[in-house]
């Protein structure tokens, strides 16, 4: 009977940008006048995604 693996946890830091999660948020603006409106979710530019910081 083979032996259940356990799972390998990642040594890699999180991203400082998105604090992990993959995804940031940011300010939604509309009109002339530029006003703010409410906020939006995005890809981390940073890790693209993955969470994991890119500097490791």
């Amino acid at each position: 009977m083979a032996a259940a693996r356990k799972p390998v946890k990642s040594k890699l830091a999180k991203c400082p940008t998105c604090h992990g999660t993959g995804e940031v948020s940011r300010t939604v603006h509309v009109g002339r006048k530029r006003r703010p409106v409410g906020q939006q979710t995005g890809l981390c530019l940073n890790c693209l995604g993955s969470g994991q910081s890119a500097t490791n």
